[in-house]
């Protein structure tokens, strides 16, 4: 099967971007995929040469007879993911269980011990492997798809996978689908299915950076827990130290806030729309020997938290933010801006003279400048800030140069 690029995603392609929009496809889309001489352990096409989600497409461009190889997604806004940029060996099982195994390796190193136990072992694209996302939770792992083309392969991989990942300790494999939107957005996936080994428990604890954190396997967001965030916990627990009251906006299963606890906050109140994620939070808090009756943990809005908290008079000195996503898409990205500078304005509010503010977005549609502009000093109302550091995703969450989808996470702390 082959796809004809324009100039411009062909560009991008060069670059080692990889993903190829279904309007980087000359011609438009589907009428543009034909029927091309297969190679071994590639798929074969439907009936009447249209690609199914995960054939084996290869890229050309005017001028460039090829330019790489992908899976094509019949339905997502991507509609090619970017696996290879040259002809030899084939794109087949063999190719992409060794691009897991060098993921895995890359890794071995950097978690010896006991000390952190939850890591991402393959992190899609970055590890170029692209939708393929693979945390580890201990004895377990979870394995979630961005997107359908990587659906057909995986009893083909599984053997590979629980071969692998057996090697390092892991008994049971899941599954969370994670549903591909066509408006960029990130639409999570259904429950947890059983892939290999063990079933998987609902719930279990792991360890990060030595504290324990309950992750909710069956019914937490993303695989279970926000890894990616793990480094900035530990920033968390070394900035609370000696500070009085500490507030946690969108807390969900608490790991800022149980790092706030351990770091030496005097009391640390913990908002969250969702009470089930306060009653997992308070169970993290006593696994690690602090008493949750000394913290507060509300249930509530936070923009209205907020709004209360200012009218009775609350200060705290040292706020986290970490809000999910306001940016799902390119299209919501001005009036994410403007939630943003809402919030921001909210939180300046409450943030004692002298206290810190850390705050985060998730959202790749925002850039660091973008961000960094909702916190200047006409949003928080106060020019006694000045950044002090920016932080991103972790090692395990590699990135591409020519990626910038992948650079998603900023974590921006003013003092």
């Amino acid at each position: 099967m082959r796809v004809h690029l324009t100039a411009t995603a062909a560009a991008a392609v060069r670059r080692g971007h990889p993903w190829v929009y279904r309007d980087g496809i000359a011609g438009g889309g589907e009428s543009a995929v034909q029927r091309g001489e297969r190679r071994r352990g590639e798929r074969a096409p439907r009936a009447g040469g249209a690609a199914a989600t995960g054939d084996v497409v290869e890229l050309s461009a005017e001028g460039a007879p090829f330019l790489g190889r992908g899976l094509w997604d019949a339905e997502s806004a991507i509609a090619v993911r970017v696996f290879q940029r040259t002809q030899a060996p084939p794109l087949d099982e063999r190719a992409l269980a060794e691009r897991l195994e060098r993921a895995f390796a890359l890794r071995d190193g950097w978690f010896a011990g006991r000390d952190t136990t939850a890591y991402r072992l393959c992190n899609g694209e970055g590890d170029r492997v692209p939708s393929l996302v693979i945390d580890r939770y201990d004895r377990a792992a979870v394995v979630r798809l961005d997107g359908g083309m990587l659906a057909p392969w995986l009893d083909r991989l599984l053997p590979h996978l629980a071969r692998a990942l057996g090697a390092r300790g892991v008994r049971s494999i899941g599954l969370r689908a994670r549903a591909s939107s066509a408006a960029g957005g990130d639409a999570e996936g259904k429950k947890l299915a059983h892939l290999h080994g063990p079933p998987l428990p609902d719930r279990l604890f792991v360890r990060e950076t030595g504290v324990a954190m309950e992750v909710d396997l069956a019914r937490g967001q993303k695989t279970g827990a926000f890894l990616d965030q793990r480094d900035n916990r530990a920033r968390v627990r070394a900035l609370a130290a000696g500070r009085r009251r500490v507030l946690n906006l969108f807390s969900y299963a608490g790991g800022f806030s149980v790092a706030a606890a351990l770091g030496g906050a005097g009391r640390v109140t913990s908002v969250d729309s969702a009470s089930a994620a306060h009653a997992s939070a308070q169970r993290t808090f006593r696994e690690n020997g602090v008493d949750p009756a000394a913290h507060d943990f509300v249930t509530a809005d936070a923009f209205d938290f907020l709004e209360k908290a200012h009218a009775r008079g609350d200060r705290y000195d040292l706020i986290v933010c970490d809000p999910p996503s306001f940016a799902p898409s390119e299209r919501a990205k001005p009036r994410a801006l403007g939630a943003y500078r809402r919030l921001h304005t909210a939180v300046a509010r409450v943030l004692d003279r002298g206290g810190l503010l850390c705050a985060a977005s998730c959202s790749s549609h925002i850039t660091a400048e973008d961000f960094l502009a909702t916190l200047d000093d006409a949003t928080l109302e106060r020019d006694d800030l000045r950044v002090r550091a920016i932080h991103g995703q972790p090692e395990d969450h590699p990135t591409l140069p020519a990626w910038w989808e992948g650079r998603y996470l900023k974590f921006v702390v003013l003092e």
